[in-house]
């Protein structure tokens, strides 16, 4: 048996839970038999109330024996109480593998384990997550990172995928596969495909990035290195690359990449513009660098988007 528990607190999240717990869950189907002995836990035992107002029944923390502890996330405020961290520490120190669901590498972060590591959480968080640990490489645009048996992942859905990857790396590819079958999900999303947050639709705090990002859309079309993007507000390569990381989340040349694959989508959504004509058209260099973008971002190449498209009409 390989025994998962599931960190639970007041105002956890219950589908970071459900959904990581069930896939673990169902891997009885296509195995044959039951590997995990899954279970949640938390500082007291007994019901826990989620985020969404339902309790959930858990064992007391400490009376824990674990192969593979699991962070769920949810309210930022309530899991960093000093008893939660104090019971994940103690957690951590006898369990071989750890990993967090969305904004549980919040939990993760106050215990002091992920210093030094490549960490991911949901993109809506990973700025204030960068900016109060700044010791963490944080790859915002990631649905999963795995770094030294240290395991963290994107926004609630991710956690399924996190779990598949963790099933996969237990028991190998074709087990995992069966397993997304069974729960009627996608196998799997690769741990490198973004989660999509299009930088349109976030909020820069200061004019100058949010000048960077306006001068980035009007000359997509352009060589956009960062010396000339610094160079349009004032600042120096370095000082421009650290703000707009600080302030998005993201690098400059993803950010850069990310925009023109939405210009990119935009135009074969809407057109029958040939694909090398709307890669160059966005200031990709190449057909294939931009197919390489839309794997990473929108897990499929620009002809599937277009076939998607295509569908739609052809059915309307």
């Amino acid at each position: 048996m390989h025994h998962i528990g599931f960190f639970i607190y007041p105002g956890h999240q219950m589908l970071d839970l459900a959904g990581p717990l069930c896939a673990f869950e169902f891997t009885r189907h296509t195995l044959g038999y039951q590997h995990y002995a899954l279970s949640t836990l938390s500082v007291s035992g007994g019901t826990i109330v989620s985020s969404g107002g339902v309790g959930i029944d858990s064992s007391r923390a400490d009376d824990a024996l674990l192969d593979t502890l699991i962070i769920v996330g949810g309210e930022i405020d309530q899991m960093l109480d000093r008893v939660q961290i104090q019971a994940v520490t103690a957690l951590t120190q006898q369990a071989p593998r750890i990993a967090s669901i969305c904004t549980g590498a919040f939990l993760l972060a106050a215990a002091g384990l992920l210093d030094g590591h490549r960490a991911t959480t949901h993109w809506a968080f990973a700025r204030q997550l960068q900016h109060q640990h700044p010791n963490i490489k944080i790859e915002a645009d990631q649905i999963f990172v795995e770094d030294n048996a240290i395991w963290t992942s994107a926004g609630v859905t991710a956690g399924i995928d996190l779990a598949l990857a963790l099933i996969e790396k237990d028991h190998g590819s074709d087990i995992a596969h069966k397993t997304a079958q069974e729960l009627v999900v996608y196998h799997r999303r690769p741990g490198g495909q973004s989660q999509f947050s299009p930088l349109s639709i976030m909020a820069p705090e200061s004019d100058r990035i949010r000048i960077a990002l306006t001068f980035i859309r009007n000359h997509l079309h352009e060589p956009l290195p960062v010396s000339r993007l610094a160079e349009a507000v004032h600042l120096s390569a370095r000082q421009f690359s650290r703000l707009f990381l600080h302030e998005t989340g993201d690098t400059p040349a993803k950010a850069v990449e990310r925009l023109r694959a939405e210009a990119a989508r935009l135009r074969l959504q809407d057109g029958s513009e040939p694909v090398e004509q709307i890669a160059q058209a966005v200031g990709f260099s190449d057909p294939e660098r931009m197919r390489r973008a839309f794997t990473r971002i929108y897990g499929m190449p620009p002809q599937a988007i277009r076939r998607q498209r295509n569908a739609t009409l052809a059915t309307a």
